[in-house]
């Protein structure tokens, strides 16, 4: 893997395998209550680990295509690959592809299994609403998520969830459907079995990886902020955003809401989110990370 200069995060790293760890443990007590159960989990497992392979192989190509995004040349968008290819050499990391999505929501997001397949996309909202310090730090950001490997990560995160949703379909739809399969006349229904056993799996899961992409993300303010030494500007660009979505009409949120895990910011329509359950840190832990990196560099 190609060794780029966004800072080191061990708390990431140590949280990304903290996370992996206590997933698998996870998916191993699952499968082994599915075993006792007398399930049968093969396919199902099968299943996942394709529409695994498929979103981990895929997920640049997906995500734009579900973002409306295009990639664009340099001589379509000349300042916006201008500040990629500036902070690819000052990254020392392949340059990412350029893509731009049409929408008046201001947002960015990167993905991509690795540095040599990444791609960087930004709204027309975005770059309406941004000068250029600002845009830089935005994009900042989001290269370090690629220079941090964030995306394959969080897809192999999210294998056990996909597991426990399509087990949760299957239980409601064949064991509970037929009133709930009995191994004996005095046990319990395998259905209900498995769904509770899924449900619960799920909920763990889900609370885990929102955990690890919250962290991710302070990390990614944090490696951008260093890179260009202006944490100042991704900060301006995090209040500018925020504020602006605020004003976007809710119809547009929620088309972009699905998507919130690959934003820099979440789009919300100005219903609070409980912090446990958010894809991404406060506002306010943002700017206070960012305000003592301002003071450790001076400026």
């Amino acid at each position: 893997m190609v060794r780029t200069r966004f800072a080191p995060d061990r708390g990431l790293t140590v949280r990304m395998t903290v996370t992996m760890f206590l997933l698998g443990l996870l998916y191993v007590a699952f499968v082994a209550a599915l075993l006792a159960a007398g399930v049968r989990a093969v396919t199902v497992l099968v299943i996942a680990a394709g529409l695994l392979l498929v979103q981990y192989f895929l997920s640049d190509r997906i995500a734009l295509f579900a973002m409306h995004g295009r990639e664009v040349s340099p001589q379509e968008a000349p300042e916006l690959h201008g500040i990629i290819d500036r902070l690819a050499a000052m990254a020392n990391m392949p340059k990412p592809r350029v893509a731009i999505a049409d929408s008046d929501v201001p947002n960015a997001f990167a993905t991509g299994r690795d540095q040599k397949h990444s791609v960087v996309c930004v709204t027309t909202g975005l770059l309406r609403r941004l000068d250029g310090p600002e845009l830089e730090g935005v994009i900042a950001h989001e290269m370090s998520h690629v220079a941090h490997r964030d995306v394959a990560v969080m897809t192999i995160a999210s294998f056990l969830g996909i597991v426990a949703g399509l087990m949760t379909r299957l239980a409601l739809y064949s064991g509970l459907a037929g009133g709930g399969r009995r191994d004996n006349n005095n046990g319990p229904p395998v259905g209900l079995i498995i769904l509770a056993v899924s449900a619960i799996v799920y909920a763990i899961s889900f609370l885990l990886t929102r955990a690890l992409s919250r962290y991710r993300e302070l990390a990614a303010d944090r490696a951008g902020a260093l890179l260009t030494q202006r944490p100042s500007a991704l900060a301006s660009a995090l209040t500018k955003v925020s504020g602006e979505i605020a004003r976007i009409p809710t119809r547009d949120l929620r088309e972009a809401q699905p998507f919130n895990a690959f934003y820099f910011v979440p789009a919300l329509s100005g219903e609070s989110v409980a912090a446990l359950f958010s894809t991404h840190p406060p506002l306010e832990r943002r700017l206070e990370q960012l305000a003592r990196i301002s003071a450790m560099l001076g400026r």
